[in-house]
């Protein structure tokens, strides 16, 4: 139950992204801009925490050892999940965009085949090929379901461009994240915590951004001050609170998929919290009961998503001690 609590947390600042990246595009910025400043903003932030815990060295040592992963997964994990994301926010609003991310919880879960999970066997411990989980999948189903009632009337108010520059991108995020995450914890096989690992993770991602941000310079100019500013709060809520928060509770479950998919299943509450965050911040319209239906789907999917992932990891339990 941590593991999916500590999830949820991360959501709530999560949530600041889509409320913020918004923002930061109805005030004319530039979704350049708001990608690359998130992470030139986290680095300073992170190594402070890393210096402080003492653990700069270990990563430093580790990231030498093989650049080419770290250049790559990181670039991915960070790079084509946060670059797609603040580009959709130019042709869609945030509500749109949290609700669209969730199909993360379907993305992670059919990513499970390229990755291996550890299972105890009277030998001991023994990896074998990840399995797409599709009872945790069909209740995932129930989370998108409450995500589509949620979305319904405003949909309909959408133009088709904006549809599809505004879910496209994110549909391309939501494999790139997980992708990402999963594969540089199978690079870092536990030997680093979640700071470093951020980090890491970040300072390999650079050239990413550097090369993004020059393009923003040649072609939107320098970014405002209160872009800045605003870029700024996203770096320390989501990119540093919410992401460490988030992987932390990925390493806790890490090589269990089942387990693995429900805390990547807490995300969806993202969207409750947008919701609320655009009500609040930038006055946005009160959901209908349609909606407000809808997020009671998403809660009740996320809960039966995590009864029936730890029910099923019990049963494997149970028959590999028989």
């Amino acid at each position: 139950m941590r593991p999916i609590l500590i999830g949820i947390l991360a959501a709530f600042f999560f949530a600041f992204t889509f409320i913020l990246n918004r923002s930061m595009e109805l005030a004319g910025g530039s979704w350049i801009w708001s990608a690359s400043l998130r992470y030139f903003f986290m680095v300073p932030f992170l190594f402070l925490i890393v210096i402080g815990r003492k653990n700069l060295k270990p990563l430093l040592l580790e990231m030498k050892q093989r650049p080419g992963a770290w250049f790559l997964w990181s670039s991915i994990g960070f790079g084509l999940f946060y670059a797609p994301i603040c580009f959709s926010a130019a042709y869609a609003p945030g509500w749109l965009i949290a609700a669209t991310w969730q199909i993360t919880i379907i993305s992670g879960s059919l990513l499970a085949p390229l990755f291996y999970e550890t299972v105890m066997t009277d030998n001991g411990p023994s990896l074998i090929k990840g399995k797409i989980p599709f009872k945790g999948l069909g209740l995932s189903l129930i989370i998108v379901l409450g995500i589509i009632l949620m979305q319904v009337e405003q949909a309909n108010h959408l133009s088709i461009m904006a549809i599809s520059l505004g879910v496209l991108p994110v549909i391309v995020a939501s494999f790139a994240y997980p992708l990402g995450n999963r594969k540089m914890m199978e690079v870092c096989g536990g030997r680093l915590d979640v700071f470093q690992r951020v980090l890491g993770m970040t300072l390999a991602s650079m050239p990413f951004w550097i090369v993004l941000s020059i393009y923003g310079l040649i072609d939107e100019g320098p970014p405002s001050l209160a872009q800045t500013s605003q870029s700024a709060l996203v770096a320390i809520s989501s990119g540093v609170i919410a992401t460490i928060l988030f992987f932390h509770a990925t390493d806790l479950v890490r090589g269990d998929m089942q387990k693995l998919a429900a805390v990547e299943a807490t995300q969806s509450m993202e969207v409750l919290f947008a919701v609320i965050g655009e009500l609040l911040l930038l006055n946005s319209i009160v959901p209908s009961a349609i909606s407000w239906g809808g997020m009671a789907l998403v809660m009740a999917g996320m809960i039966l998503h995590s009864y029936v992932s730890n029910k099923i990891v019990k049963l494997k339990g149970q028959k590999v001690s028989a």
